[in-house]
């Protein structure tokens, strides 16, 4: 079972993600992506194994954000393929059984693809407008979730992503996607993941 809420982590240094990804297992999270941008891959992978060590202590899932290879050397939970890395068929096929793959999407299209390429979890956005990533997806919102998971009628989990804020929950879980992917807000506050999962789990017993 896919988690409801992820936490990307965030950090101006390989080291402030970690401290950042022990403070989200402390405080409740359930899974972390590592998602290291503009780092060699020696940095990435010494870092995928402090965040290992971190994550494995607490119970939660690691996934690497990018890197499938790094993902098997550091033993991670699994990896999250961008739409210009590598395919995820690809990374199934080297990848242990029992490790997850996520994809990214922003269209109807892409997520088409990803599905019939059996990824795992379709991180779908953006939500809205976020500095966290660069060359961003046309923005979806509200209506745009809506529309793509009446369209699409699949039971591979879909989860909502960009610039998310606790007060955003409510509407887009009664979209229809099973969870979302936080980044800023969990950074600036990690006491807000109970509430983050307290709102997730309110509006999916209704």
């Amino acid at each position: 079972m896919i988690p409801k809420l992820h936490y990307i982590s965030q950090g101006a240094s390989p080291t402030q993600h970690l401290e950042n990804i022990k403070k989200a297992c402390v405080s409740g999270i359930d899974l972390v992506q590592l998602r290291l941008k503009n780092e060699t891959n020696h940095v990435v992978l010494e870092t995928a194994k402090k965040a290992r060590e971190i994550t494995s202590k607490h119970g939660v899932l690691l996934i690497i954000n990018d890197h499938y290879k790094i993902a098997i050397q550091a033993q991670a939970d699994g990896v999250h393929l961008g739409k210009s890395d590598t395919c995820p068929l690809i990374a199934r096929a080297t990848l242990e059984t029992w490790q997850i793959i996520g994809g990214t999407a922003n269209t109807l299209e892409d997520c088409q693809i990803l599905i019939d390429k059996k990824v795992d979890y379709i991180g779908l956005g953006p939500y809205r407008f976020t500095k966290t990533k660069a060359n961003l997806s046309p923005v979806l919102g509200q209506q745009g979730y809506a529309s793509l998971v009446k369209q699409l009628q699949t039971k591979t989990p879909i989860i909502a992503i960009g610039g998310i804020i606790q007060t955003d929950v409510s509407s887009i879980i009664k979209t229809g996607v099973h969870g979302i992917a936080v980044s800023g807000e969990i950074t600036r506050d990690f006491n807000s993941i109970l509430n983050f999962k307290t709102l997730i789990n309110a509006d999916i017993t209704q």
